[in-house]
């Protein structure tokens, strides 16, 4: 009786385990990848005063000067349905009445939405948690946890390829980072 005791707290406690950091470049496929290591680099210093955020179509790529990976949809279908954890960035776009964001795009680099060129569609996640998160800053990171979806998303905003059911979503502290 002991031993199943002591497995079920085993368990128990790997269940409530963190899960490893998703890398956001293993949302792309390896072609896109290769695109983007092979990509010249791209200025992201626009003054946010210069910003097309604000605007309708904000987030979605405005130069067509661009490599055609910086407009990319294609996705990596072996994501789809699978439990992840990714760090990145808010993006709010909907709060419930305490203020509390439930409705945000995760983006990997902070400034994502005021700088341009914006990600690609297959590096910006729809994240869904009706739980709600108070969101202060928009430069502070973000860990969100949930089930990932291969999903086509299209607002005013932006255009995103992917789409999470968040379970968690909290701030990234200073012991993560150790």
């Amino acid at each position: 009786m002991r031993h199943l005791l002591l497995a079920l707290l085993l368990c128990t406690g790997l269940a409530h385990a963190e899960l490893p950091e998703t890398d956001w470049l293993d949302l792309m496929p390896p072609e896109d990848r290769k695109a983007l290591e092979e990509m010249p680099e791209i200025s992201h210093d626009t003054p946010e005063g210069d910003s097309t955020f604000y605007g309708e179509g904000g987030l979605r790529q405005q130069d067509q000067d661009l490599p055609a990976v910086m407009y990319s949809t294609k996705t990596v279908a072996e994501l789809d349905g699978k439990d992840i954890r990714l760090g990145g960035y808010p993006v709010p776009l909907e709060s419930d009445e305490k203020g509390n964001s439930t409705l945000f795009f995760l983006v990997p680099y902070p400034g994502a939405c005021i700088h341009v060129p914006p990600p690609p569609p297959n590096q910006l996640v729809l994240v869904r948690y009706p739980r709600g998160i108070a969101l202060e800053d928009i430069y502070a990171p973000l860990w969100v946890s949930g089930t990932l979806k291969v999903e086509k998303i299209s607002n005013d905003l932006a255009d995103a390829a992917y789409a999470m059911d968040a379970g968690e979503v909290r701030l990234v502290t200073d012991e993560d980072l150790y």
